[in-house]
């Protein structure tokens, strides 16, 4: 196993893991799969995201499980890979692999919302804080069938149990960056609970909703 990066200047190999989880991280799996099933474009289905709740708009839980595992995967590997140079290389590739998923170059930057790949990378850093946003995802999803806000308060939930569960400043945070660009991406949502009109799951929303 390769030691942990020690040099002085350690730069380059931070930069070379932001942009490896990166280029991971902007795979956008939804798409990929939805189009090698024969159903054309995502981006022209329900609200246009390329993520598991849109996918699962068109009609297949399988392709919908498959993207949700593969989205949480490609954080899940950035953060494990880039952990055999050490923990901040770790979190540099986990960041990488967020911001890949939120803005992928493929897509004129413009991607899915992340909470998949948030969980992943928190399962792959710290797995009892992972564990724990992964059941509060669960959680509200089962009280009140909204998936944006299930994903906002499991990733806003993220900084206490790594502060809870780790004692971990530096986890702490890392997983309110996380919280923090998972919310920016949601802010059409979060408007829309605040209204009451957001969509709950399994319902359609209107066509171009976000």
């Amino acid at each position: 196993m390769p030691d942990p990066i020690s040099w002085e200047f350690a730069w380059p190999y931070l930069l070379a893991a932001l942009a490896g989880g990166y280029l991971l991280g902007s795979i956008p799996f939804g798409l990929v799969l939805t189009r090698l099933a024969g159903l054309g474009d995502i981006r022209k289905i329900g609200s246009g995201n390329i993520g598991t709740t849109n996918v699962l708009r068109a009609g297949r839980k399988d392709l919908a499980a498959a993207t949700l595992i593969l989205d949480a995967g490609k954080g899940a590997a950035a953060a494990l890979i880039a952990a055999n140079w050490g923990p901040d290389m770790a979190l540099t590739a986990a960041l990488g692999a967020m911001l890949g998923h939120l803005y992928p170059v493929w897509l004129k930057f413009k991607g899915g919302k992340a909470v998949a790949t948030a969980l992943g990378v928190l399962l792959a850093l710290a797995w009892p804080v992972g564990l724990a946003a992964c059941a509060t995802w669960l959680l509200v999803a089962a009280l009140f069938r909204y998936s944006s806000l299930s994903g906002l308060l499991s990733v806003a939930a993220a900084p206490l149990y790594a502060w809870l569960l780790l004692g971990d400043l530096q986890m702490v945070q890392f997983a309110t960056l996380v919280a923090l660009l998972v919310w920016f991406k949601h802010d059409a949502n979060i408007r829309r609970l605040l209204k009451g009109e957001e969509t709950k799951i399994g319902q359609k929303p209107p066509e171009g909703r976000v």
